[in-house]
């Protein structure tokens, strides 16, 4: 049985290594070192979203990629957004007290990625839509979803920053 299991590792260990000959960081910018984060802009009348946004996306970049955020005259590249829109829909009502069981939130925002250096455009999505459902009922509040869709936003949001393969 032993040496059954360690045939197998031996087999299968170089295909693992091998892979699709991607490394981690082959999908990002490889001349791109750093990058600042603008202050996102609203056009909501919801307050604090583009606070919360920002430092989201913020703390996904320093996560989720090689780059550092730094001061705007040190960065390499500037993310700018606008949050566009913060949309709150209800759905299923229950029949006895007529309010909803459950809720969506969407936020629909804009998102540029530029290079200062050159003056490249890397990323220009004019419109980028993440939706959260909540349940009230269940104990999950507005506050609960916003940041919940906030999050994914943002993860989104760094996504579009990597290389298209």
């Amino acid at each position: 049985m032993k040496q059954m299991l360690a045939g197998v590792l031996l087999v299968s260990l170089p295909v693992g290594l091998a892979g699709c000959g991607y490394s981690s960081n082959a999908v990002f910018q490889d001349d791109v070192k750093t990058v600042y984060v603008d202050m996102f802009e609203s056009r909501t009348f919801r307050r604090n979203l583009e606070f919360m946004l920002t430092e989201a996306v913020k703390k996904r970049i320093a996560t989720d990629t090689p780059y550092r955020v730094a001061a705007r005259e040190k960065a390499d590249t500037i993310l700018r957004g606008e949050v566009l829109e913060a949309r709150q829909t209800a759905y299923a009502p229950d029949f006895r007290t007529r309010q909803p069981r459950e809720k969506q939130l969407t936020l629909v925002v804009r998102v540029q990625w530029k290079d200062v250096r050159n003056g490249k455009m890397l990323v220009d999505r004019p419109l980028l839509l993440q939706s959260v459902d909540y349940t009230p009922a269940a104990g999950e509040s507005e506050p609960f979803a916003r940041q919940k869709d906030i999050d994914r936003l943002a993860a989104r949001i760094v996504a579009q920053m990597y290389n298209d393969w």
